[in-house]
This record gives structure tokens, sequence and C-alpha cells, in this order.
């Protein structure tokens, strides 16, 4: 399953366990580019993710996707929305087209190249900066609403609870004496999980970013540009709100208000969707 490839595994079965330097290298020149030597791994959650100096031109960014986490089809469909935002003037940061694909295999591997694009954290205690960067979340909405993904799945209790809850009790990955404990407590979580949902009632999806926290929402002189549309799926907009907040429940609720004073010019927001906050912070712990 996608969401749990984040746990533990012995060094000899990782996937990435053959990824050195030199593959990296290898696989870049199998695309005519040359690196010189430089290499800086980024952080990426789940997959390897590496800055690459070159011979000739500007670095670029290598990300190798996490094996066996999304198929060929589902990588091409982020890869078209995103390209689709950037056609939109949303500042994000497409893939870039190298013999006529953005998606590459390399001795096993998926991967895309990008341009480098640098940047510091937003200072999310700014208002005017938070309403800038709702404006361009708004703005993402607005496209994502356009068309529904086909091949990759929704955020739902089902997807981001049910599913990975199964899947550690099947797989055995708790130890005998705190299973019957921990499935009771993940178990009143995902019923807690509903009930916000109930209370949320229908909500519409769409595509989203899915990881909009404040790692992967850079700042520079011209404002915010968005990185890393790995976590994209249909979901609730809410998904991609609630990871700017931070502090007690009075500076959430300012920020909150910040946000959306930008991301509703460009998109309707349905206040039933903040009974879901806490839904989603449950699920996402569940799943990672």
């Amino acid at each position: 399953m996608d969401n749990l490839s984040g746990l533990p595994d012995s060094s000899a079965s990782h996937p990435f366990a053959r990824l050195g330097p030199e593959r990296v290298l290898d696989a870049l020149e199998s695309l005519g580019l040359y690196g010189d030597g430089r290499l800086l791994a980024l952080n990426s959650y789940e997959n390897r993710v590496y800055q690459v100096g070159r011979e000739e031109g500007p670095p670029v960014v290598v990300k190798f996707y996490r094996p066996e986490r999304w198929s060929t089809e589902a990588i091409l469909e982020e890869h078209a929305f995103v390209a689709e935002l950037h056609e939109r003037e949303v500042p994000v940061v497409p893939a870039l087209t190298v013999d006529g694909r953005t998606l590459h295999s390399f001795d096993g591997f998926h991967f895309a190249v990008f341009p480098r694009r640098g940047g510091r954290a937003p200072e999310l205690g700014d208002p005017a900066t938070l309403e800038w960067i709702g404006r361009f979340i708004g703005r993402i909405h607005a496209v994502g609403a356009l068309a529904s993904y086909a091949q990759r799945p929704a955020l739902d209790p089902r997807t981001f609870g049910q599913e990975p809850f199964d899947w550690l009790l099947r797989h055995d990955f708790l130890p005998p004496e705190l299973r019957a404990t921990w499935a009771s407590v993940v178990e009143q979580a995902l019923q807690g999980v509903a009930r916000c949902y109930e209370r949320a009632g229908q909500v519409p999806l769409l595509r989203l970013h899915g990881d909009c926290h404040v790692g992967n929402v850079l700042w520079t002189g011209d404002g915010p540009h968005f990185v890393d549309f790995d976590d994209s799926r249909m979901g609730p907009a809410v998904q991609d709100l609630w990871m700017l907040l931070s502090g007690e429940r009075q500076d959430m609720v300012r920020q909150m208000s910040d946000v959306l004073a930008g991301y509703e010019d460009f998109c309707d927001f349905d206040p039933r969707q903040l009974y879901l906050v806490e839904a989603l912070r449950h699920v996402l712990a569940l799943a990672r």
C-alpha cells in the first residue's frame, strides 16, 4: 500500500538500497545530462531527491520515486496536473520534458528531473503572507476542480484510516502485548473521524496539492511557489489549508481567517469543512 511505505525495513530489502551516487549520475547521463560530481540529498519522506550539479547549465533536481508506491499512470497524472497549473501561471515547478517525456526509467527506478527553484520558508506569522499563500492555494483548487483524477486514490477515512489500520493488523507489525490496546485506541479514533465527516456533510472532492505544509511552500521576492505534488489526490479543500496552522486554538483561528481572505478571491469555502481538520490530522498520523 502506498500510504504505508514509510514503515521501517531492513537496509538489505529497502527499495532504495541500490540507489547510490553513481546510479543517480548514470540515470541522468542516460538522458544526456552530465553531472559534475556535486550531489546534495534533499529532504523527502517517501522518495529520494537530489540536487545535482551539471557540467553544462544550472543544477537540476532529480526525484527517484519509491518503487511500488505509485503506478506509472498515477505519476503521469500528477505531472499533467502540475503542468496544467504552470500553464495557468500558478507558481509551481513542473517536471522537465526530456526526449518528449517527463517520467523516465533507469535500472528499475522511475525518476523525473526538475529545474532547481530555491527559496526560504514563508513567514506564517505574517497575515499578509498567509493571505498571499491563500490566494495561490485558491488558484490551485480552481484548476483542480476542473477535472478529476482517474488513477490516484481519494483522501478519505477508508484509504487513509481503515485500510492502514487493517494492513497493520494483518501484517503483525505490533508487539503482541500492545496489539489489543492499540487496536482499541485506533478504533475509537476512527469512530471520531467518522463523526467529523458526518457533521461536515457531503464535501466536494477536488485535485489537491495534498501535502501543503511549510516545507513545500518556498518564498522568494516574488512570493510563494509550491513544490512536491507527490501526495496529490482527490480530497476536501481544507486538506491544503490546515497544515499551515500552528499554535494555540486562537492563533489557528486567526491564521485560517487570513488564509481564507486570500483563498476566497478564487474559490468558495464551505465552513463545514472545518469539522474535518481534526479528522484529517488523525488519519494522516495513522497512515504514516
